[in-house]
């Protein structure tokens, strides 16, 4: 078994998304914040706003969606879950066998000389944060137009693709390559099965739709 997940099931634990009005911070939008282009341009303003975004992060909490996962992970040898969310949220709810495609909030990536570490403080106490050589810290998550980390790809395409079952819970399926995981564990013989609040551009092509959130109709799952 295989899971992927998105802001969606973020969403309800109060994690404001990317995208729509919750994706708006002083009159950014988010992608325009999350690039290696803005960091170069503006690290204060862009360390500002991922500042802010820990702290509404740090005082949200695993739902019963993050929960299952667990659960399901727990009864099942072969599982892995891989999320596109950067908030931790899944490890603190216990999940283990995880890839993170995006990264996460909760580490710093030096830009000088690579050094790369866990910072869970929110808010920082000093912005922008630096590492302990003197060079400017970045967050340790994966900006649009970046690649993904080496081999994260191929492992979560494997997993895909050696999948019984594949759940998609929570996203949106509009961001690749995240997205290509879903056709991928079709063409591997897997049962797709999409849990959402709407339609995605997958969603004729799974195998079941279930519509709702995901933290009612998962644990019914489990």
């Amino acid at each position: 078994m295989a899971v992927l997940t998105g802001a969606g099931i973020s969403a309800e634990s109060g994690v404001p998304t990317f995208r729509g009005d919750g994706g708006l911070w002083k009159d950014y939008k988010a992608e325009d914040l999350a690039t290696p282009e803005a960091f170069v341009k503006d690290p204060r303003l862009v360390w500002e706003w991922y500042n802010w975004r820990r702290e509404l992060i740090s005082k949200a909490l695993p739902n019963a969606a993050h929960k299952a996962l667990v659960q399901l992970e727990i009864r099942k040898r072969e599982y892995t879950l891989i999320t596109q969310n950067v908030d931790g949220l899944h490890d603190r709810a216990g999940s283990g066998r995880m890839l993170k495609l995006h990264g996460d909030i909760w580490r710093m990536r030096c830009t000088v000389c690579g050094a790369n570490w866990p910072d869970r403080r929110a808010p920082l106490p000093k912005i922008p944060p630096h590492c302990a050589c003197g060079g400017l810290a970045r967050p340790g998550v994966v900006w649009f137009g970046e690649p993904l980390p080496d081999g994260m790809m191929k492992e979560a395409e494997h997993a895909a693709g050696a999948a019984e079952v594949f759940l998609v819970i929570g996203t949106a399926a509009v961001v690749y390559p995240a997205a290509s995981l879903v056709p991928y564990a079709k063409q591997g013989g897997a049962k797709v099965i999409e849990i959402n609040t709407d339609d995605t551009p997958f969603t004729n092509q799974v195998d079941c739709a279930l519509r709702g959130p995901a933290g009612e109709l998962l644990p019914r799952l489990v």
